[in-house]
């Protein structure tokens, strides 16, 4: 991290100088540490410039100029999302900056960065990578802005972008400019995009709708995000190609292999350090370091495709694990630990119950392009199996040492219904909850469960009997915990009304809600921007003023006594004056200040699309099942939020 530190080691130049908007955290939740790892395995030599200032040329010089090139990340997390809130108010701490400060990386970090390198060093190759470039890889809808942005590629100034997660490319990369091919000629490696003048001699290319033609007609950028979105797989994806002003051409190669077992337990038996780098120590520590310290991330990818979560887009949707003996090895090291107090966190990845992928066909013939693989019903070809998970759980929890096994990463509850065997769910209320499960249901409504590409409401009333059920043959007083979301895309007054019956019903107010966040290359944020649903084309209701979202939110937390007027307010316009009143099914008591203050204009105030009949009372089990799909975690919410995103 230091030219000390390089000289010290006896080198007199670094191969690569690796730009993180990140405070250095060597551990392998934290995507720097396990390129540079990976790297340094493969004989390269990296330093690692950790929140440089980029107004000073002079901080990205600490070891002046590599032999092989710059590697540029804004970090675990897309920048925009690291630092505002999903109502566009700044964040009050940064959990991956030293003590938690703000104000430690730009907007945009990639593409400052990388334009910062450029200018210090005019000809030195520069790759671009990690969640930021990876989910801005080609034109994508900017949320903060407004409006729909060029790759970051061109934005950056970068010669490629590696996307997804990078283990395999990144070494490509390195192995071709080590043998001294110019970085423009690298153009063959799966998981980039690079930039072309000319497509001759592509081959069985895609070429999606220009930049400038997305510009005028959202229609067809809905239309491109949707041939990303089935060109994902690495079975069957091609490249895809993007337009831009000068004939100027955005190439995406398709995407890398996901990493084998055996690669992955390599990877994760690297030399971490396991922490922060020690000179935070006396600024607090990082912040972020305290939510995996003690967990084990056992796979990778998603076949779940809710759509807001970008994970299918990053990930992809083969989900691969590391072996149980790899996952012990590991919690071993936990145990080791001085500060472990006998509990591991959380044993998962981005769906903590798919160890293994949806089906066999899916390693032969690719993931499905136009179906999915759990809604709006589990494919007949899916195999819903535990086995391996219970396997890994049961050795992690019997080793000496450790109290308890926690599974915080969330459980999708309708692969674990769709499982035969109810092993799983017992062993996960005897040994896993304390207390509590949270899992995510996200909302009641159908018609808004479909665009989100989750599983229809009654699915998650059946596995709340069985949870209640299981417990109760166990002794165990242990209750159900729902995240919701507000706002999102297909979601009117008369379906917010309906999760507010849903909470009211559930007899507490819920600690976790959250608004839905646009975050980059989700097809709900494509639905945000274009009004359509990105894989049928079809118009989805979106609500997108403020005072719309107050109110889906106030309803949700309807309870709270500053929400009173805002919570009437809703009910007038979705015509539910039926709920406002003193019986018990009302929401709130009429009172003063419960006449609309406000205009709501252009809030959504039809009656429920849930009711064939039109009545504005239509209930969760009546509700159509529309086809829709999609997938992270991330952003998304979770993504914003988990440092193995």
């Amino acid at each position: 991290m230091s030219a000390q530190g390089m000289h010290q080691r006896g080198w007199d130049q670094v191969d690569f100088v690796y730009v993180s908007g990140d405070a250095y955290v060597d551990h392998p939740s934290f995507g720097t540490a396990i390129i540079t790892r990976v790297l340094e395995r493969h004989g390269y030599r990296v330093g690692i410039i950790a929140q440089p200032d980029w107004k000073d040329p002079a901080s990205v010089q600490v070891f002046g100029r590599p032999r092989l090139g710059f590697l540029v990340s804004s970090g675990n997390m897309d920048s925009m999302v690291n630092h505002y809130t999903s109502t566009k108010l700044p964040r009050s701490s940064d959990a991956y900056s030293p003590g938690g400060k703000t104000g430690m990386r730009p907007n945009h970090a990639t593409v400052v960065y990388a334009n910062l390198v450029r200018r210090v060093y005019k000809d030195c190759p520069i790759i671009v990578g990690g969640i930021e470039a990876s989910l801005r890889r080609l034109a994508h809808y900017d949320y903060w802005s407004d409006k729909l942005k060029r790759s970051i590629l061109l934005d950056s100034g970068a010669d490629l972008v590696s996307y997804g997660m990078g283990e395999r490319s990144i070494v490509e990369i390195a192995d071709a400019l080590a043998a001294g091919i110019p970085v423009d000629q690298i153009t063959y490696v799966r998981g980039t995009v690079y930039k072309a003048r000319s497509l001759e001699g592509l081959e069985d290319a895609i070429v999606l709708p220009s930049f400038e033609q997305m510009q005028q007609d959202k229609t067809l950028y809905a239309q491109s995000f949707g041939v990303q979105y089935k060109n994902s797989d690495p079975v069957t994806a091609r490249c895809l190609v993007e337009e831009y002003p000068h004939q100027v051409f955005a190439v995406q190669n398709p995407p890398a292999e996901p990493l084998t077992t055996a690669e992955m337990d390599a990877v994760y038996r690297l030399p971490y350090a396991r922490t922060y780098h020690p000179m935070y120590e006396a600024l607090g520590g990082v912040p972020a370091i305290k939510e995996v310290k003690f967990s084990l991330t056992s796979s990778r990818g998603c076949f779940g495709e809710c759509a807001f979560c970008a994970l299918t887009f990053h990930q992809g949707r083969q989900v691969s694990s590391r072996s149980k003996e790899s996952l012990v090895e590991e919690a071993k090291l936990l145990i080791a630990d001085p500060e472990f107090k006998g509990y591991i966190h959380d044993v998962g990845g981005p769906t903590a119950n798919f160890r293994k992928p949806a089906c066999q066909d899916q390693l032969r013939r690719g993931a499905c392009a136009n179906r999915r693989c759990l809604t709006p019903k589990p494919c007949p070809k899916l195999d819903a199996d535990h086995t391996d998970y219970l396997e890994v759980l049961r050795a992690i929890r019997s080793l000496p040492g450790v109290k308890k096994v926690f599974i915080r990463s969330g459980v999708r509850f309708d692969y674990l219904m769709a499982d035969p065997d109810g092993q799983f769910l017992r062993e996960l209320c005897e040994h896993h909850v304390s207390g509590q499960l949270k899992v995510a249901p996200e909302h009641v409504s159908d018609t808004v469960l479909s665009v989100m590409g989750k599983p229809p409401h009654q699915v998650y009333e059946r596995f709340g009997e069985a949870y209640r059920q299981v417990n109760q043959e166990l002794g165990k007083k242990q209750y159900l915990v729902p995240y919701l979301m507000s706002s999102h895309p297909g979601s009117g007054l008369a379906e917010a009304v309906e999760l507010a019956e849903f909470v009211r019903d559930m007899g507490y107010m819920p600690e976790q809600v959250a608004d839905f966040y646009p975050t980059p290359s989700t097809a709900s944020t494509v639905m945000y921007y274009t009004g359509l649903d990105p894989r049928t084309l079809k118009p989805v209701y979106v609500p997108r003023s403020t005072r719309e979202k107050a109110m889906q939110r106030a309803l949700i937390q309807y309870r709270d006594p500053k929400n009173h007027d805002l919570v009437v307010e809703a009910l007038r316009v979705a015509h539910r004056e039926d709920l406002i009143g003193y019986g018990p099914k009302c929401l709130v008591r009429p009172g003063k200040g419960g006449a609309c203050a406000k205009s709501t204009k252009g809030v959504d105030s039809r009656p429920s699309r849930n009711d064939s009949q039109g009545n504005p009372r239509g209930n969760a089990q009546g509700n159509s099942r529309g086809n829709a799909q999609g997938n992270s975690r991330g952003t998304s919410r979770r993504n914003s939020r988990n440092p193995r995103a």
